[in-house]
């Protein structure tokens, strides 16, 4: 209640201080048939209920109506208007807009999903057909290849949804394949004014490119040949290649504003999807004021999946966004191909990097002056991270300039360097950055470089003045290269846990395919991203939790159709449980930013293993009741409750789940404050339901946290019929250890269950915590 409190003692503030205050947008719960009689429908109610708090020469204005996953409506108040309606009969809660922002192919084959496979998840779902995956993100380009319906069957009689149409966007927009389309502006014009249609379509089409690229990624058609300027040629699909896809077009140029997303949901969960995909992110507050968890709770609910992207906050801990626990949270990770693109400098050294560029390129063999781009003049800062004018020409005209990365795009730098006559670029990481390289389509040669190469060009380029000699440089290209090791590896960008919100809830859940990824594109965007670039491409290459996010919402369908009765939380135990923690060598999967090996706050349960979570044997099924018990002993009143599931809740029953921890999950995670304990100790209630075989024993090996006790009662779990339930208890005491105030030590197990055909995974974490 801390938060929502603040939030209006804040309103309180502001409505006192100033007469007049900006409007902003709210969003506001309602109870559920609440509507007096004398109304015709709930949108004349809420009109009149606003025209009771607004000054009578204010107009009003509902920017959407809410129905499925939600029950009120979105409008712009001052916050003395957001207090009054909070006052009157009926009004839950007033939730402050947040806005969002995008977390920006060989992937099928490196997931072990083989068209050729005569029994496997492709073959037992048919593909994906006739599940419909909502896409929440950019729009879409409707006439790319990867969206074409041959050969798909009638749509099912079950989809109730709509192809809007617009001067851009046609009736024939739509298909088989492409079921629905949707746009929503409403929440953004509040904020922004009107669109600016010179650069966007006030349509479900897709200005972005991102919209395309994820959709295509969880239900592109096969699609050969497929390649983006040369680079990763081959054939192109998507997860479930036969699913229908709905687009939802929220996000414009200035954001995805949380009125749009939550009528997003709404509009998806009315019109019929089985997934929903939503590669979006924002700041991490109280599930009751999150927009996306409560509409993902609307659509769990209902039976709908919700897949979301764990954000690029990373390598940094803390970093991981769409938290709730009924969203499966998606980190990234790298598959076994890259492009690699090196540094020949004037020393005779090699510096690796990675870079795609097919254009007029490098004389070969020729070496070009080469200069840091902070060092020439000027403002020193604006200059070495290439921002728009802070280049002089004179400096870096005919020569490869070395641009740190921050503030502006990184194929932005690559246009700054281009139009102040440089001839090519290397793209350096910070410390921050560490050693991953994201590929982009620059409009010159240009290649990405780790933070610890970064270092070593800088320091050539600094023996080389001194010595009153010219450091020089060139690119030399490699085109793609498949079968890389180690692989998969943690993506450096993406975000890590802890779980801000709810530290007993792992998070993110899984990682999958998020590096340099390729997918389909719009016409009217060039592969770079920037107004500037009139190339034009059908495929690109994009790098994000976003790109990782649609591989797992494919997946879910794919799983969806092979087990229509699994649950959102069934499917995604089996991702979890299957889910696989060594690379290519056999080796822990390690950190792309440092090299190290990697931990669960960075991977969660593993990479995705799509063949082996067709078949978990076991699953970790989680009702709606159970998501109440877990929200009361979250500590949250009845009313922060009922803003997110709709009903009036009973929190009597929630001690008997014990604590916030005890939530149904497929992992584990126990979290002690040191208040001067020697030992501490704490348990989990656990029920798992047999998918796999009848009359089936499981037995449990436990490793343990270093430093603490495990114990699993009871020890096998005998299974005489498929859909039964067994529980089971664990028991974890921790022994203190030595920490400065303020400070946590986080060590990790595993919890195996096994019938000598399934082994079902799950991370056990231990985290100690010493109070300030």
């Amino acid at each position: 209640m801390g938060f929502f409190l603040f939030f209006f003692l804040s309103l309180l503030s502001l409505a006192s201080s100033a007469s007049r205050v900006d409007q902003k947008t709210f969003i506001v719960r309602v109870q559920n048939e609440a509507k007096p009689s004398v109304f015709t429908t709930h949108k004349h109610w809420y009109e009149s209920s606003l025209s009771s708090v607004l000054s009578p020469s204010t107009p009003i204005q509902l920017l959407h109506v809410y129905d499925s996953v939600f029950h009120g409506f979105s409008a712009k108040l001052s916050p003395t208007e957001a207090l009054k309606l909070q006052t009157l009969p009926h009004f839950i809660a007033v939730i402050p807009e947040q806005v969002r922002h995008l977390q920006t192919t060989r992937s099928p084959l490196f997931l072990g999903l083989k068209t050729t496979d005569s029994a496997g998840l492709l073959k037992e779902s048919d593909f994906g057909s006739d599940l419909v995956i909502g896409v929440i993100d950019t729009g879409i380009w409707p006439e790319r290849q990867s969206f074409n319906d041959r050969n798909l069957g009638p749509i099912n009689s079950k989809w109730k949804g709509q192809c809007v149409t617009t001067n851009d966007f046609g009736s024939n927009s739509c298909n088989k394949k492409l079921i629905g389309a949707r746009y929503f502006c409403s929440g953004y014009e509040a904020s922004n004014g009107k669109l600016n249609e010179t650069s966007e379509f006030r349509s479900p089409r897709d200005s972005d490119g991102h919209g395309t690229h994820t959709a295509s990624i969880a239900a592109g058609r096969y699609v050969f040949p497929a390649s983006t300027l040369g680079y990763a040629k081959g054939v192109a699909a998507g997860m479930a290649p036969k699913a229908r896809l709905a687009a939802y077009k929220v996000c414009w140029d200035a954001g995805c504003y949380d009125s749009d997303i939550l009528a997003a949901f709404d509009s998806a969960v009315a019109d019929g999807v089985d997934v929903i995909s939503l590669s979006v992110g924002g700041a991490v507050v109280p599930y009751y004021l999150d927009a996306i968890a409560i509409g993902a709770y609307g659509a769990a609910e209902k039976g709908i999946f919700v897949s979301a992207s764990a954000g690029n906050g990373g390598p940094g801990g803390l970093t991981v966004t769409n938290v709730a626990p009924w969203v499966a949270t998606i980190g990234a990770g790298t598959i076994d191909r890259d492009f690699p693109a090196d540094v020949k400098l004037g020393n005779g050294k090699v510096v690796t990097g990675a870079g795609v560029y097919n254009g007029r390129g490098l004389s070969p063999g020729r070496m070009y002056p080469l200069v840091y781009a902070g060092s020439g003049g000027g403002d020193g800062y604006s200059s070495s991270l290439c921002l728009e004018g802070s280049l002089d020409p004179d400096f870096v005209k005919g020569k490869i300039v070395l641009c740190d990365r921050g503030i502006n795009s990184r194929a932005a730098k690559g246009e700054v360097v281009k139009k102040a006559g440089g001839v090519g670029m290397i793209l350096a990481n910070g410390v921050f950055d560490g050693e991953g390289l994201v590929v982009d389509c620059h409009v010159l040669p240009a290649t990405a470089v780790g933070a610890s190469n970064a270092d070593e060009i800088r320091q050539y380029i600094d023996s080389a003045s001194k010595s009153k000699s010219s450091a020089t440089a060139t690119i030399l290209f490699k085109g793609t290269r498949l079968g890389v090791r180690p692989a998969p590896v943690v993506a450096s960008f993406s975000a890590r846990g802890p779980n801000p919100e709810t530290p007993e809830i792992l998070k993110p859940d899984v990682i999958a395919p998020g590096l340099n990824i390729l997918a389909a594109w719009p016409d009217k965007v060039g592969p770079a991203g920037i107004p500037s670039d009139n190339r034009r491409t059908e495929f690109n290459i994009l790098s994000g939790t976003s790109m990782a996010c649609p591989h797992v919402s494919g997946l879910a369908a794919l799983l969806k159709a092979a087990h229509p009765d699994w649950s959102p939380a069934a499917i995604k135990s089996a991702l979890m449980t299957t889910a696989y923690t060594v690379d290519n060598r056999g080796e822990t999967m390690v950190d792309e930013s440092n090299g190290n090996t990697s931990t669960v706050l960075d991977f969660g349960s593993g990479h995705v293993h799509p063949t082996k979570a067709m078949n978990p044997g076991l699953v970790y099924d989680i009702t709606p009741m159970d998501y109440v018990d877990f929200l009361c002993n979250s500590n949250y009143t009845i009313n922060n409750i009922q803003v997110i599931t709709r009903r009036n809740a009973d929190c009597s029953g929630a001690k008997r789940a014990g604590h916030v921890g005890n939530l149904n999950y497929p992992s584990f995670s126990a979290v002690f404050q040191q208040y001067g304990k020697h030992t501490m100790s704490t348990h989990f209630i656990r029920q798992v339901t047999n998918v796999g075989d009848p009359n089936s024993v499981y037995k449990v090996t436990v490793r343990p946290p270093s430093g603490t006790l495990v114990t699993v009662e009871p020890k096998q779990l005998v299974f005489r019929r498929v859909g039964q339930k067994l529980n089971f208890l664990v028991r974890v005491e921790a022994t203190a250890v030595k920490l400065a105030p303020g400070s946590t030590n986080m060590k990790s197990g595993s919890i195996v269950w096994s019938d000598g055909k399934h082994n079902v995974t799950s991370p056990i974490v231990v985290t100690m915590q010493q109070p300030l």
